[in-house]
């Protein structure tokens, strides 16, 4: 019980964290830059908000206390004056010991709102502690950045009272901002470029594996730290082995294809002195044994043949159906999607096509091939009328020397399992894959060849 409690709190967590994954960067650089970036970014807003907390607040708040003590006694000696006229004399000496200039002003100043600039945080704080110490101002504007400017309403009527805004704000505030935002442009450019050096090895090395995938080897050699060197080497290890396995192969394959020929060649012409009752089924067995013979070296080439160059996939799909059309076999062209030119082996991915076509018209009545050309991919896709392959049976059938007697009748005609086999191997050549299904169309199977651009 708790083990499957356990699983379902995993499956509830993978889910919730998928509407994430969707808007992650996928490129190791973009990633790279988001591992620096967002540990720095947290960074400047905790600070940011500390500061705002024990700057803005904390120190302009100490400064407007003592500004509001000082404007208390300034509005004492208004108080004091006998008339408005008296206002100036009575504040002069006081004004001139704190920097302040008094004088009255018309009554319907005492009806305009506080003002501030809408970058102005800390104007917040000396608006409310002014108007909260000394409750005769009944305006603050703040709208100039060098003075503050108070209007009060007194015994006299009002009267403006006008301060350095210094006397409550502290000097430069922005300077430690322009400092933070600075050094940390600085320290994550100069770490972006350390990282970048780290993560060039990894790219090259992601780089040869997709090509070696796709059948081409470019030049390669570990570099990087000692992990990603090890990797590199590993990875040169496997591809050197892959490649002499590929050579063993192709070699032994060739090979004892090679010495089947010349027993066949003499059969042939011993055939060939025989009565035609007699010759008949004899050499149609030697046929059979050529065909086989011709499937072995087809498989030994595998995807050897020839550069990756640029091809039409339509043209060649075209070309493969007239051919078979030309030989009497009941093929069509069923489905044509998008326009354009892909790096394909021309020779190699027709023998893949060739063969699942043969497959298709061998075991069905007639086979369809369409091709499919999106930015994406390219798919080849071949089906056919036939019995089909059954789900469980498709992986196997994608396997060298398997013959699927249940599910196809191999009374129809010789063959050895190499032309699914083939398929796949040239499918893979390319960096991609063969996918074996049912066909909605005709009943049987169809067989996919996708590639990726």
């Amino acid at each position: 019980m708790a083990f499957r409690l356990a699983r379902r709190g995993d499956r509830v967590r993978n889910m919730s964290f998928q509407w994430l994954k969707r808007y992650m960067p996928r490129g190791i650089y973009a990633r790279a830059a988001l591992i620096l970036l967002l540990p720095v970014i947290v960074l400047q807003l905790v600070v940011s908000v500390v500061f705002v907390q024990r700057h803005f607040e904390e120190v302009t708040q100490q400064m407007s206390g003592a500004a509001a003590r000082e404007v208390r006694l300034a509005l004492s000696r208004i108080d004091a004056a006998q008339s408005r006229a008296d206002i100036a004399p009575v504040t002069a000496d006081i004004a001139d010991y704190l920097a302040f200039a008094v004088k009255p002003v018309a009554p319907e100043t005492l009806e305009a709102g506080n003002a501030r600039a809408w970058y102005d945080f800390s104007g917040i704080v000396i608006i409310d502690r002014l108007q909260r110490e000394v409750p005769e101002i009944a305006v603050v504007d703040l709208s100039d950045d060098r003075r503050v400017r108070l209007i009060a309403d007194t015994r006299l009527g009002a009267v403006e009272i006008s301060f350095d805004r210094r006397r409550v704000s502290a000097a430069a505030p922005h300077q430690l901002f322009v400092n933070m935002i600075f050094f940390s442009v600085l320290v994550t450019a100069v770490a972006f470029i350390y990282m970048r050096n780290q993560l060039r090895p990894i790219k090259r090395l992601a780089n040869a594996a997709e090509a070696f995938g796709r059948g081409r080897v470019v030049p390669y050699s570990p570099a990087g730290s000692t992990e990603v060197r090890a990797a590199g080497t590993a990875f040169v290890d496997m591809r050197n082995r892959i490649e002499r396995q590929i050579e063993t192969r192709t070699l032994m394959l060739s090979g004892v294809s090679h010495d089947l020929r010349t027993p066949l060649t003499r059969m042939r012409l011993a055939l060939s002195m025989l009565e035609d009752a007699e010759r008949e089924p004899l050499e149609q067995d030697v046929d059979d044994m050529q065909r086989m013979i011709d499937a072995f070296l087809s498989f030994a080439k595998g995807d050897s043949e020839g550069e990756p160059e640029a091809v039409d996939p339509v043209a060649l799909a075209r070309a493969i159906v007239d051919d078979a059309q030309r030989a009497h076999q009941p093929v069509t062209l069923a489905e044509v999607e998008g326009a354009g030119e892909v790096m394909l082996r021309p020779v190699a991915i027709r023998r893949a096509l060739d063969n699942l076509v043969s497959n298709a018209v061998r075991y069905g009545s007639r086979a369809e091939l369409s091709v499919r050309l999106t930015d994406k991919s390219l798919r080849f896709r071949v089906e056919d009328a036939g019995p089909g392959i059954p789900s469980e049976q498709r992986a196997d059938a994608q396997r060298p020397f398997v013959r699927l007697d249940p599910s196809r009748n191999q009374d129809k005609g010789s063959g050895v399992g190499l032309g699914l086999a083939i398929a796949t191997d040239i499918a893979r050549a390319h960096g991609g894959v063969l996918r074996l299904g049912q066909s909605d169309r005709l009943g049987g199977l169809r067989a996919d060849i996708v590639i990726g651009r």
